[in-house]
């Protein structure tokens, strides 16, 4: 396993609680093509192959379209949906080399439904499903899987990146029943376990408690 994401004494605490060895951290910020080609390589260099790659970089600074906040929409774009661009065309070209590998891009339940102030968020993860659909499509004849992952509140610091004050508030109040990480882990692990020839293609999942 190689990590890869901005700061990287996150990642390094999260290789020692892994154990994972040398090399097993990037400093990666997705919107940057290169680094996200770096990540890729360096996990082909350390494993031979690239088994799985996950793509679940995302922010969320919900707004209302009339507040114009263009600089959360570009954003949101170059993270959401150039960031898993990225990841696709790094992983890519070693696992058509290799003749198998899979894919998996996370979503969101807004990526099925939309609710004011979440227009352009929703558009984002969106377009990760229909990207992921696509190159589902595309990359049958080498054998590659794909799974559209789309949570529900998970607790993580999504919300954090939220700044009008009044849409924090309630979207505080959504994530008051989210579920732990360790249910997203889960969900991923059972894609990525299932028999070769079995693809997992999309799972959508929620706190129990969450009404949309």
């Amino acid at each position: 396993m190689v990590l890869g994401a901005r700061r990287i004494d996150r990642l390094e605490t999260l290789a020692k609680e892994l154990s994972l060895g040398e090399g097993a951290v990037v400093r990666t910020d997705v919107t940057k093509a290169d680094e996200v080609k770096r990540l890729v390589d360096q996990a082909v260099a350390l494993h031979g192959r690239i088994d799985v790659m996950v793509n679940n970089a995302g922010l969320m600074p919900l707004s209302p379209l009339e507040r114009c906040k263009v600089a959360d929409w570009d954003r949101m774009i170059d993270v959401n949906i150039k960031g898993v661009l990225y990841g696709i065309a790094a992983a890519l070209p070693h696992m058509k080399a290799q003749q198998g590998g899979h894919i998996i891009n996370v979503s969101s339940v807004a990526g099925h439904k939309v609710r004011p102030g979440g227009a352009v968020y929703a558009a984002t993860k969106h377009a990760v499903r229909v990207i992921s659909e696509g190159l589902r499509q595309e990359v049958k004849p080498y054998n590659i899987r794909t799974t559209i992952i789309s949570p529900g509140a998970v607790l993580s610091e999504l919300p954090d990146s939220i700044t009008e004050p009044d849409v924090a508030e309630a979207i505080g109040k959504v994530y008051a029943s989210a579920i732990a990480a360790d249910a997203f882990a889960s969900i991923v692990a059972f894609a990525i376990g299932q028999p070769d020839d079995v693809d997992v293609n999309e799972i959508l999942f929620r706190p129990t408690k969450q009404e949309f």
